[in-house]
């Protein structure tokens, strides 16, 4: 009888993993109800199965999602819903104990494939050239792991929109994720300069920015003060390693943006949390113009001595 029971519980668990493995099969197929009738299926056999309930409550998770996308008519708001509930899911994962590679893997796909579908139906009726069909494209093509066309999608955006944070903030991501990390810090640096609020942290994935975003929380700093700090301690940490050199319009812009966050920075109103980092980090570019162009060292002394009278703990990170 010991034998019996040792067989069954070999055969469950066969049972268990094969309903897994095509369970996700399902969800990467966008077909979330049959992939939840097969882990609850799992769960009868084996109520303990950390995987399992993880899995379940990920499908249902997204079950719902998708039962709100299908319900509107619009194809551009079925795939950016999808689209805007990356963030809320990352914050889910948090309590749902422990999800498998393999089934995030599989939501990934659902998710980035199905909205990826939404959003290039609609960029053959514009004719290609939409910038913001363009940039979603991109994002999902990174989603599901596509790095190549990710980049073509928002190299195209990008020179529709130069300066657009959001869209060089995903450039410089998957940079990072096809290890060209040069190009990857500057653009990182750049995205962080020209408006911190724009970026969508939640949206990146390589290593190296997550880590400098997770150290940025690490420190107390929670959005949208954590978005305005990251650029700050990319400095100090080493990581916006890549800088260059203002144009002249560019500098005249920075001087002049230094000037208003100065004063704003002595009225104190209710964006002070903001002005700090974001005052800082003007400081670090115009330190940084100043020293590839070889300017008299009095005038980096004048902006050391405004940072350290701004933040004397940040000034002695920076110059030690």
């Amino acid at each position: 009888m010991k034998v019996m029971a040792q067989d069954k519980h070999l055969v469950d668990e066969e049972n268990v993993e094969r309903l897994l493995h095509e369970s996700y099969e399902r969800i990467k197929s966008h077909d979330m109800g049959t992939a939840i009738t097969l882990l609850e299926r799992a769960l009868s056999l084996d109520f303990d199965h950390a995987e399992v309930v993880a899995s379940l409550k990920i499908a249902n998770f997204w079950k719902e999602r998708q039962d709100t996308a299908d319900s509107t008519s619009d194809t551009f708001e079925k795939g950016e819903y999808l689209l805007s509930q990356w963030r809320p899911f990352q914050a889910f994962l948090g309590r749902v104990g422990s999800p498998s590679e393999q089934s995030l893997y599989a939501v990934r796909h659902h998710v980035f494939g199905q909205a990826l579908g939404h959003f290039e139906r609609l960029l053959d009726d514009s004719g290609g050239r939409d910038v913001e069909l363009l940039f979603r494209i991109g994002r999902c093509y990174k989603g599901v792991g596509q790095y190549d066309k990710a980049l073509e999608q928002l190299q195209a955006a990008s020179r529709q929109r130069r300066e657009d944070a959001e869209i060089l903030a995903e450039l410089a991501d998957c940079y990072a994720l096809v290890n060209e990390a040069q190009i990857s810090k500057a653009f990182f640096r750049e995205a962080f300069f020209m408006a911190p609020d724009r970026v969508d942290v939640w949206s990146l994935e390589s290593e190296m920015i997550r880590r400098l975003i997770a150290k940025v929380r690490d420190l107390g700093h929670e959005s949208p003060v954590l978005e305005e700090w990251v650029p700050v301690y990319g400095v100090l940490f080493g990581v916006f390693t890549v800088k260059r050199e203002l144009r002249s319009i560019e500098y005249g812009k920075l001087k002049q943006s230094i000037y208003a966050l100065e004063r704003e920075q002595q009225d104190r109103n209710d964006n002070g949390d903001v002005l700090m980092p974001r005052l800082i980090n003007r400081y670090f570019w115009l330190i940084d113009h100043y020293v590839s162009t070889g300017e008299d060292r009095g005038r980096i002394d004048e902006v050391l001595l405004k940072l350290r009278t701004l933040n004397p703990a940040i000034y002695q990170q920076y110059t030690t």
